[in-house]
């Protein structure tokens, strides 16, 4: 890939020129991206990224966007113009007093989106993409998956988690495949591609310490000058996607979700920030739950100040909301995730906090809180009251899971058994550590009846190994599923392939990417009603040896590739992704 460096002043992003790439053997099937193995080796993951590099951008003119609003410079009076040449000189005067002090690696920007976790610039519709192999029958629709892409290269600090929200979209019509990625038009890029820069603070990469106060104080400095407006949100819409209601929507739990309109060629357009016709009021994360047989949503949001720390709330198949219900925590905890059953909803209250003292003293507000003890909660999911008298708690020791993949009712035993990803240690995404990061699959017990729990690691020993972002077939969520299909998470934090996982006996299918070939999270698309493994993954792969990005799609009783598409562009590493059928997409609101 062929890029050119800019200066800080420069945009990060921008349009017009499209990356290249070396020239490489167009991918063949039956190639040695497929291994099996019957027993996979247990370690600890080191991080893959962990040296510093140069960081290089897209140099490019701009593209227009179906949904981009003018680029064009504010319009101030000469008060706001003095007062953003004086607040812009003391934000330069801090980013050089804080680049003498050296950044962690969990938020220096040389590490967090060096390689194909770089940005790369929106790309309007390819169509008639190469095809190697046969597309499966069954998938006509969209894959979308989401992804932090920011528009502006870093001044300072910044996390991964911190990036501008990018949807990539590949579109799939008998046969025929096209592709485009397009950012989501939060409030947030919009006013500071405006602007010219970056004006919002990064939550996680710039909130540390005096220098992320001295930020925030900058930033609503800004606002009571007129020269940004934070009350419309300043999320990033980077994390989750799910369509609902007849919409796609994108989210992360900071904001609003975003609702985008894939439109009739393939291309992306935001709509807008969407508050469910006036009826939100606060942030969702960025999973919430969409039953599969009755067709409701169910979500969280959390607080990091004031109380309730953290709510809970459903939707009807048509979007009518519940009334909130509070759940009582005691501290600010991060919700990124949480289950569903037939009948009750199961959230973490774990141990992974948010401290503001941590803040004023000069760490990261985001901890570890060593004298807090892990438990899940379960409430039944339509509940109406304060969840504070009705939530059962039940204690699960030194457990932290980042996300959940299912879980489900045992009547006859009364307990509800969840399937997630264990992490230690557990504030690893967001501090840095020494120690290697271990993810164990696990199944969880809680007991509803005697209020205890238990835990037992699912794969063996001999077969160990990280497993974190995937899925468990989606018609068969909250209900007891066989197989749950995660992406292999070494060398952290890429991702090698994917692991086909019995949750009963432990038994694994793994299927490799190759060697220097990476990929993300695998959405599993279901083919069959009969068959809980009938169905594909798709999963886009980079290869770092040759620079190019492809799809490929695996079937998943085989472990066999069946189709690739080749990329026209590079595709980065990115978060959680959705699939939206032919006829939904006939059916958008």
């Amino acid at each position: 890939m062929h890029t050119a460096s800019s200066s800080s002043s420069t945009n990060f992003v921008t349009y017009k020129s499209r990356f290249t790439f070396t020239s490489s053997p167009r991918p063949r099937l039956g190639s040695s991206s497929i291994k099996y193995h019957k027993n996979l080796n247990s370690k600890t993951s080191h991080s893959a990224i962990r040296s510093h590099s140069t960081l290089h951008f897209p140099n490019q003119s701009q593209i227009e966007s179906p949904s981009s609003s003018s680029s064009s410079p504010q319009k101030w009076n000469l008060f706001q113009n003095l007062a953003a040449m004086a607040l812009d000189a003391v934000q330069n005067s801090l980013t050089i007093l804080e680049k003498k002090t050296p950044l962690p690696k969990t938020v220096d920007p040389r590490v967090q989106i060096a390689g194909n976790f770089a940005s790369v610039p929106e790309q309007p519709v390819r169509h008639f993409l190469p095809v190697t192999g046969k597309i499966p029958d069954h998938i006509q629709g969209v894959y979308l998956r989401n992804g932090a892409n920011p528009m502006f290269e870093p001044t300072s600090g910044h996390h991964l988690f911190d990036g501008d929200g990018m949807i990539n979209a590949v579109k799939f019509e008998n046969g025929s495949v096209s592709y485009a990625c397009r950012f989501t038009e939060t409030q947030r890029l919009i006013q500071e591609r405006a602007i010219g820069k970056p004006v919002f603070p990064k939550p996680i990469g710039e909130l540390h310490g005096r220098w992320g106060i001295a930020k925030l104080i900058l930033f609503y400095a800004r606002g009571l000058c007129g020269l940004l407006d934070h009350s419309r949100g300043f999320g990033v819409a980077n994390a989750g996607l799910v369509y609902f209601n007849n919409r796609l929507l994108a989210m992360s739990e900071d904001d609003l979700p975003y609702h985008v309109r894939v439109t009739s060629n393939g291309d992306l357009k935001t709509v807008g920030r969407y508050d469910f016709d006036g009826q939100m009021k606060s942030t969702m994360i960025a999973h919430p739950k969409l039953d599969p047989v009755s067709g409701e949503l169910f979500a969280l949001s959390y607080d990091v100040v004031t109380k309730p720390y953290l709510k809970y709330f459903r939707f009807s198949p048509d979007g009518k909301k519940s009334e909130d219900v509070a759940i009582d925590l005691e501290k600010p905890t991060i919700v990124h995730d949480f289950a569903i059953t037939e009948n009750f909803v199961v959230i973490p209250d774990h141990q992974v906090v948010f401290r503001i003292s941590e803040l004023i003293t000069g760490g990261s507000p985001v901890v570890y809180d060593n004298e807090k003890v892990a438990r899940f909660g379960v409430l039944n999911k339509y509940d109406t009251t304060d969840g504070s008298g009705t939530i059962k708690w039940i204690e699960v020791r030194g457990c932290f899971c980042f996300h959940l993949w299912n879980a489900w009712e045992v009547p006859e035993s009364e307990e509800v058994v969840v399937i997630g990803s264990c992490m230690t240690p557990a504030d690893s995404i967001f501090n840095e550590s020494d120690k290697g990061l271990k993810i164990v699959l696990s199944e969880i017990r809680l007991n509803l009846k005697t209020g205890a729990s238990t835990r037992r690691a699912i794969l063996s020993p001999k077969n160990d190994v990280n497993l974190e972002a995937g899925m468990v077939n989606k018609n068969l969520l909250g209900r007891r599923t066989k197989y749950a299909y995660l992406a292999v998470a070494e060398p952290w934090p890429k991702v090698s392939g994917f692991a086909k996982v019995d949750l009963s006996t432990g038994e694994t299918s793994r299927f490799e990417y190759g060697d220097s070939k990476y990929g993300g999270e695998p959405l599993f698309l279901p083919c069959s009603e009969d068959e809980e493994d009938g169905g594909h993954i798709l999963a886009f792969v980079h290869d770092e040896s040759t620079g190019e990005s492809v799809l490929q799609i695996v079937n998943v009783k085989t472990m066999e590739l069946e189709a690739t598409v080749r990329m026209p562009a590079r595709v980065p590493y990115g978060f959680h992704g959705t699939f939206v059928t032919a006829d939904e997409l006939a059916t958008q609101a």
